[in-house]
């Protein structure tokens, strides 16, 4: 068993609320991909997550070729249609055939995670399930997940749900609150306007 954990960057979804801003003509077609701090949102999640985990792979969906430069190992959802859950289940089947443990999830539209994420994440003893908080906020896609919980995972999806904090619900865990600072340290990207507010919080502390 390796000590892990795999981490995954959790980008397969469609970028709905992206493509329909007025302005959204002068972006790619992926979110992620938006210039971003020198670089593209992608480009600054992957530098800010290997400080803290070198073990990283990237989930998302359709032609690899268009992600193929930033290096990482790409895997697509194990469940078409699946949201966010859908890349947690495929990178559970890749971590448990790597023989990890736990994988550790970063959302592709969420460029200010904490600087001790990752460490305040695996000090949580007992649990098969740490999620991130920031105040009142719960964010369900940055979390810690037992591969262990891969199949229960499946038989959730497979039944026709799609709700993360619904299958959350199903298990033990545990909410890592982070003081709720501004910008919030889980800052959210869903829209043209939240880039432009997201570019006005860079700074030396986001680099």
């Amino acid at each position: 068993m390796r000590p892990g954990p795999l981490g995954v960057i959790i980008a397969g979804g469609q970028s709905r609320r992206f493509q329909d801003s007025p302005s959204s003509h002068s972006y790619p077609i992926d979110k992620f991909l938006a210039p971003f701090g020198g670089t593209t949102l992608l480009g600054h999640i992957i530098h800010r997550a290997r400080k803290q985990l070198p073990d990283l792979m990237l989930n998302v969906n359709g032609d690899p070729a268009r992600v193929a430069a930033y290096g990482l190992d790409i895997i697509g959802d194990e469940v078409p249609d699946a949201g966010p859950l859908g890349g947690i289940l495929a990178t559970m089947t890749s971590a448990e055939a790597q023989g990890y443990a736990h994988i550790i999830t970063f959302s592709s539209d969420s460029p200010f995670f904490p600087g001790d994420y990752v460490a305040q994440l695996r000090a949580v003893q007992n649990m098969p399930i740490a999620i991130a908080r920031s105040g009142d906020k719960i964010h369900p896609v940055m979390g810690l997940f037992a591969v262990s919980l891969r199949q229960d995972l499946a038989a959730y999806l497979e039944q026709g749900d799609r709700r993360v904090r619904g299958w959350i619900a199903r298990h033990s865990h545990k909410e890592v609150v982070w003081d709720n600072k501004n910008p919030d340290p889980f800052f959210n990207i869903n829209r043209i306007e939240d880039l432009e507010a997201a570019e006005q919080y860079l700074s030396s502390d986001f680099k």
